[in-house]
């Protein structure tokens, strides 16, 4: 069939009206950083997307930042990410390169949707805290310039708030479950930033972080990139603060702060610090106390789970131990209980002066005929007692000994092995399977030495290296090793 002229160009109207409409369709379900455009020409930072998560939802600039950047760029990229839908509702402009990013996932959402790399399609990002706002032109431009040629891995630039940014040094250690700050040494290139600022670095490597925008922001980006040995260079740049600044009432600034030390507390602790150190000694703890349970659930094999993951005992559980320690040992001083610190305990102060830093527990032995003496260990006799600082003194389930723990709700402990001699060999009625758990001659007593220990001097057998050696065999002070070298080595755990 021969089509008319009219025929042919109707056909040929319906057809790209369809090819229209199906474009149009395939459009809207593409995520927007997959539509994202190619920068026009004579565009401020093509390759740069402001990322903003460091804000308070009951009161925030965000609206004016935002404004700020689009004002030196229309086509800007700008990314805001909050963990829900914010409420009250942010005022963003409702055009195709301003996203609201939410991080949470939910039902009906894709995966891809709480992903913050889904939003972000440049090479680099920026993460502008609230507060800040652009003003001079090329500011972006400059600090992208410097990441490329300056061997840092992250650059940033002071915001000129109430509290604007310092260099610090950071060491962070996953061992020891620390993060210790101190004073830059070669500032302006540190490991960590005090304060607000923006901060520039490759999408790729925010989004190689385990919890790239984690909050508070400044805090988990800066322990994953120290941790990585990503140096930040601090440039002699500025933005300036937003012209009705956030947080302006006193309650404002109450609310954030508490909601910020809330937040900085779980994050350190998810992230695996418990202890944080600032120069001149000042100590904040995220650990466990005398209120909660320890960090760590019942060890088997005599092989604690945080030595599988490469940690040694968490700060806070070495803390609560030798505070125990010291009491258990005041008491049974003051009772005249004659004790001596036994097993691995007496290994660590003989080769630390302290516990062991991967040891779980204390241990001293007592003399059986002293018991009687304190109060504390004959009420344990008859069942668990409290006593009036919160430790609990119970016989130990698993044989003939006592126990005294460093709280009800935190099992820390002390164990108190009797021993009574018989003819010259100190020996008791319950043994456990573990290679030093055996019966030695009683001249090793006869004297007690004094000997220092976790923060203070206890009492220890007389040559103790050959004591030592008799338990644990020769060598053993010079040599470390985990408890269980049949389960984990020392040698093989990294």
């Amino acid at each position: 069939m021969r089509l008319t002229r009219c025929q042919a160009a109707l056909a040929a109207a319906i057809t790209l009206n369809l090819l229209v409409l199906f474009y149009v369709s395939w459009l809207q379900h593409q995520p927007r950083n997959s539509r994202a455009r190619s920068p026009r020409r004579g565009s401020t930072v093509p390759h740069v997307t402001i990322l903003v998560r460091e804000f308070e939802v009951f009161d925030n600039a965000v609206p004016e930042m935002v404004d700020s950047f689009l004002q030196q760029d229309p086509a800007q990229p700008v990314v805001v990410a909050a963990d829900t839908l914010p409420y009250p509702p942010l005022a963003l402009p409702h055009i195709p390169n301003v996203r609201l990013a939410l991080l949470q996932p939910a039902l009906d959402r894709p995966a891809a949707a709480s992903r913050p790399e889904t939003y972000v399609a440049t090479e680099y990002v920026a993460l502008v805290p609230d507060g800040a706002r652009a003003q001079a032109p090329g500011q972006l431009e400059r600090m992208v310039e410097v990441l490329r040629t300056g061997g840092a891995r992250l650059v940033a630039a002071r915001v000129a708030s109430a509290n604007p940014a310092r260099c610090l040094a950071l060491n962070v250690s996953l061992r020891e479950w620390t993060a210790h700050y101190s004073l830059a040494p070669s500032a302006p290139r540190c490991d960590a930033l005090d304060g607000d600022a923006v901060v520039l670095l490759r999408a790729r490597d925010l989004f190689n972080l385990s919890a790239p925008l984690a909050r508070p922001v400044g805090t988990g980006l800066f322990l994953q990139t120290a941790l990585r040995g990503w140096a930040v260079q601090l440039l002699d740049l500025t933005f300036p603060a937003v012209r009705q600044p956030p947080l302006a009432t006193a309650h404002a600034r109450w609310k954030a702060e508490r909601e910020g030390r809330a937040r900085r507390a779980a994050l350190l602790r998810a992230l695996g610090i418990r202890l944080v150190s600032w120069q001149g000694g000042r100590l904040e703890w995220f650990g466990c106390s005398k209120e909660t349970p320890r960090c760590f659930g019942t060890v088997v094999g005599d092989t604690p789970a945080y030595l599988y993951e490469g940690r040694w005992t968490p700060p806070c559980c070495l803390r609560a131990l030798r505070e125990t320690a010291r009491y258990v040992v005041g008491v049974l001083e003051a009772a005249g209980v004659r004790y001596w610190l036994e097993g691995g305990s007496l290994l660590g102060a003989a080769r630390h002066g302290d516990i062991i830093p991967w040891d779980y527990d204390v241990d001293l032995g007592i003399y059986l005929e002293d018991v009687g003496n304190c109060e504390q260990l004959r009420g344990a006799e008859a069942g668990s007692v409290v006593d009036e600082r919160g430790f609990v003194w119970e016989k130990a389930i698993e044989g003939d000994f006592f126990r005294v723990q460093y709280s009800e709700s935190n099992h820390l402990h002390v164990d108190l092995w009797p021993f009574y001699p018989r003819n010259g060999v100190m020996t008791k009625d319950t043994w456990l399977d573990h290679r030093q758990d055996v019966e030695f001659p009683e001249h090793f007593l006869q004297p007690l030495v004094p000997l220092p220990f976790a923060g203070f001097v206890a009492q220890a057998p007389n040559n103790y290296r050959r004591f030592l050696e008799l338990k644990f065999g020769p060598g053993v002070i010079e040599n470390p090793e985990y408890p269980n070298p049949a389960l984990l080595s020392l040698s093989g755990s990294g």
